[in-house]
């Protein structure tokens, strides 16, 4: 785990890149269209989605000399447009990330890892 370090005027403030992934993983998960992200490390695993518990996974966060990277991956509902929906994302990630921490953000990277169809409330049988 890495910290970043942010000048604070009268002494150091350090904030966890765990933290950092949170706020991006919750700014993403804001966005219309997004409905569940996976695990850089395992992009194949479809299985691996946003928990509202771990709003971390599927994101990574890079240090540059001069702000912070980050790598989200996401799902997108079918129907809504990828490109529209992963502006968005890096939008909201940037601007949480300025807000909350006042940190430069110097790049927003989304990586779509594919699409869900949503699931249409079945109703049961009637009986006769």
């Amino acid at each position: 785990m890495h910290e970043v370090s942010v000048n604070g005027g009268i002494g150091q403030i350090r904030i966890a890149d765990e933290v950092l992934a949170i706020i991006s993983g919750t700014a993403a998960l804001e966005v219309n269209g997004v409905i569940a992200g996976s695990h850089p490390a395992g992009q194949g695993e479809m299985s691996a989605r946003f928990a509202r518990r771990n709003f971390a996974r599927g994101v990574k966060i890079g240090l540059l000399d001069d702000g912070v990277k980050v790598d989200i991956t996401i799902m997108v509902k079918f129907g809504h447009k990828i490109h529209q929906v992963s502006e968005e994302v890096q939008k909201r990630i940037k601007t949480a990330l300025e807000t909350m921490v006042g940190m430069t953000v110097k790049e927003v990277n989304v990586n779509v890892a594919g699409m869900r169809f949503e699931k249409t409330a079945q109703k049961p049988p009637v009986r006769r």
